[in-house]
């Protein structure tokens, strides 16, 4: 009889809950799949898993520094098969930065083929390139095998994987990690290895040093690339007392010989007829060098950096940017500056000790407890080291006490074996002897009947029990586990010394100057230029100073407005009769070969508005501001400069008035003369006109009908001057104003005899 089974009902798996708490549960098992699993990396060995897994496995592939090297693909092969479930491009890109000398500071991985380099060209595919572990790497697992860590079941229970690596080197800060997690993140620069020793022998020997000691030994990160860290030691000390802060990188300059003769890193090369260049031959941490010559040349492309001429990359083995500037007059620490301020030369490297203890919890911690809770985790593996060599002497010596018993009796052995059919119950019996004991004398080889082997088996139990002895001493004592472990250290720093290739600082501690404060105008050369605005808004610039009298060439149609001297580096103002001024770089101006070009492409004036002023910006002049309707005031001309092309709105007009006079005051003059449409004069003292940064003005002359005609300062003890008619061209001056001289606001009186017909000063 066939029974039908039925299906169960999905439906019957669905739980009632609410919606939100059940998505905060499930995603807090990813937070804390991806803090502990996947992004940061464990205090103890200072690994991620996916970096602990790649070496794991190379080791079981016994790719050891003196072996042959194996294909890439192999390891991430056996990576992703038994260790790692992921993608096989992520752990090749993790692989592939363990063997790159410009990411990590002591390489975990030798590499062999193109593995990427610091213009940001990728790897090889992994089926071309080739691998083995380093020097460092078998340091790092050194103790793998004597029971120092517990092993963990793989993802699917086939195979076993180390939690962590035992070995003595201090990986975590001497290569550093990164990472972002959900909700954390952490940062960690690479150290040198002998400065990481030194302090932890110091909390070794004292365990209650204070943190500014540390920093007497421990100087802050040596970056594989090297640079200069150029901030000051309080600012590097308060960032690892609490685990947190940024760090300025700056690329290093070549060395040179200084104006002396003493060699120093100016990066000037001299050059022949007085030229020179600037050249760069450390780049910052995780800088590109492509990334970063492609920021230089935008720069001079955009303008940005006028001061410099050429960036080139003339790198071999040995990084050497080239930086040309535009001329010799350039100022070399005005071109440094820019450069670390305008480019990636100078950036900051976050610090962020957020690592996992020994109970995967993760946390912020000082470089006084990083090193402390480091200390304590070797201790530990020290303390597991030994038991498990107890365990193994204990083991051996169990087998020698049975061979020595053998030796003693060994013609009853023999008889024994020959006659009993059951000999090892019988040897048990008589001679006391243990399973493991009777097993091994059974299995033992006739030519070990020797009566040299006998011994030598008791040389090596005298030499086990003396190991047994001390192991036991060593684990009874704290003291004697510190001092072991500092030996063991003494040794390790050995192999990263000062005078040693790999352990020779290469990132250099020296805090910067003050930074100078320098504006795009400092960049600009200076040169002498004249400024030509026609009638019809056509702006140019013509190289030199040219005479303001002579005939410029206009579009047809179009006649001269306003011309002046002034340099490359000026600013120049621009006052429409609106009430509104304009900036514009008089290095910006288009070349006077042409025309020019409309001064409207440049500024947004409005349609209707037109320009009644142009002027040269001096820093803290004032300016003279008057509108048709007889009101103004005075401006400072720093709180005229506009910073967009929209420009400033000073004067506040309203239909039917306009700004019309704009003038410069010089610091001598003390009163403002104003006249009208009407022909009247009125001099008022200066002090009277209120100094604005924006407004209608206060009342300067009044009027019955018509409106002000012009307005200048004066000095009033050099009286008036105004300019006569005629072919002479002569300047007639009245030096007595004392009749109209009144008070701001008067209606005035008519000028003296003589006075310009268009009432213009």
């Amino acid at each position: 009889m066939v029974t039908a089974t039925t299906e169960p009902d999905p439906f019957d798996a669905i739980v009632d809950a609410p919606f939100d708490s059940a998505l905060s549960e499930r995603y807090l098992v990813y937070a804390l799949s991806t803090i502990t699993a996947r992004s940061l990396p464990d205090l103890r060995d200072g690994l991620k898993p996916v970096h602990r897994r790649l070496l794991w496995a190379m080791r079981q592939l016994k790719l050891n520094p003196s072996d042959a090297f194996k294909k890439s693909a192999r390891v991430v092969g056996d990576v992703i098969g038994k260790y790692h479930p992921h993608g096989d491009q992520s752990v090749y890109d993790a692989m592939v930065r363990l063997a790159q000398d410009f990411s990590l500071r002591y390489p975990l991985v030798e590499g062999q083929g193109n593995f990427g380099n610091i213009d940001g060209d990728n790897a090889a595919a992994y089926r071309y390139t080739e691998a083995r572990l380093t020097k460092t790497a078998v340091q790092l697992m050194a103790g793998l095998d004597e029971g120092t860590v517990t092993f963990i079941p793989t993802y699917n229970g086939e195979e076993e994987e180390p939690e962590i690596f035992p070995g003595l080197f201090p990986n975590l800060l001497a290569n550093g990690s990164s990472g972002i997690a959900v909700g954390m993140a952490t940062s960690i620069p690479s150290h040198n290895v002998h400065e990481i020793i030194d302090a932890t022998l110091m909390l070794i020997d004292n365990p209650h040093a204070e943190h500014a000691q540390l920093m007497e030994i421990f100087h802050g990160p040596d970056l594989p690339t090297g640079g200069v860290i150029v901030d000051s030691p309080e600012v590097i000390s308060r960032a690892y007392e609490t685990g947190k802060g940024a760090i300025r990188v700056r690329g290093r300059f070549s060395t040179g010989k200084d104006k002396d003769g003493n060699w120093e890193e100016t990066g000037i090369e001299k050059l022949p007829g007085g030229q020179w260049q600037l050249v760069i031959s450390e780049i910052p941490y995780m800088v590109g060098k492509s990334k970063l010559i492609e920021q230089v040349a935008q720069l001079i492309a955009d303008k940005k950096l006028p001061i410099l001429e050429d960036v080139r990359d003339e790198s071999d083995e040995q990084i050497r940017i080239v930086f040309v500037p535009k001329s010799r007059n350039v100022d070399p620490e005005l071109l440094k500056e820019s450069l670390f301020k305008l480019t990636d030369l100078e950036n900051r490297f976050s610090l962020n000790l957020n690592v996992l203890d020994d109970t995967r919890t993760p946390g912020v911690l000082s470089l006084r407890l990083l090193l402390l809770e480091w200390v304590k985790s070797q201790i530990d593996i020290l303390i597991r080291r030994s038991q498990h060599r107890l365990a193994k002497i204990a083991d051996r010596l169990e087998l020698l006490d049975g061979y020595i018993i053998a030796y003693l009796n060994l013609d009853r052995i023999i008889e024994i074996i020959r006659t009993e059919d059951e000999p090892k119950a019988v040897m048990m019996a008589e001679f006391s002897l243990t399973d493991r004991q009777a097993e091994a004398i059974l299995n033992m080889r006739l030519r070990s009947l020797r009566k040299l082997e006998e011994m030598e088996l008791r040389r090596e139990r005298d030499d086990l029990l003396a190991e047994k002895d001390e192991l036991e001493k060593l684990l009874e004592s704290p003291a004697r586990q510190r001092t072991r472990l500092k030996r063991d250290l003494g040794n390790l720093r050995k192999d990263y010394a000062e005078d040693t290739a790999l352990g020779r600082r290469r990132t250099t501690i020296a805090e910067a100057a003050p930074t100078v404060e320098f504006s795009m105008d400092a960049m600009i050369e200076k040169a002498p230029v004249t400024v030509i605005l026609s009638a019809k808004g056509w702006v140019r610039g013509a190289s030199g100073h040219e005479p303001l009298d002579k005939e410029f060439k206009f579009k047809e149609g179009d006649g001269p407005a306003f011309a002046l001297h002034a340099q490359t580096t000026d600013k120049l103002l621009v006052a429409c009769d609106n009430g509104r001024f304009y900036t514009l770089g008089c290095d910006k101006l288009p070349s006077a070969r042409g025309f020019g070009e409309p001064i409207r492409t440049m500024v947004d004036i409005d349609a209707g508005a037109e320009i009644v002023a142009l002027l040269v910006y001096r820093p803290k002049a004032q300016l003279l501001l008057a509108s048709n309707a007889g009101r103004g005031f005075a401006a400072e001309a720093d709180e005229l400069l506009a910073e967009t092309r929209k420009g400033r709105g000073v004067m506040t007009t309203k239909p039917g008035v306009k700004l019309a006079v704009v003038r410069e005051i010089p610091a001598e003059h003390d009163h403002v003369a104003v006249v009208g449409d009407n022909r009247k004069l009125v001099i008022f003292s200066l002090e009277e006109l209120p100094v604005l940064a924006k407004g209608q003005g206060v009342t300067l002359q009044r009027y019955r009908d018509g409106g002000l005609a012009d307005a200048v300062t004066l000095k009033l003890d050099e009286g008036l001057s105004w300019k006569m008619g005629g072919e002479t061209g002569r300047t007639r001056t009245e030096s007595d104003m004392r009749l109209w001289k009144v008070a701001r606001g008067a209606a005035g009186r008519l000028p003296p005899t003589g006075f310009p017909r268009d009432n213009k000063f």
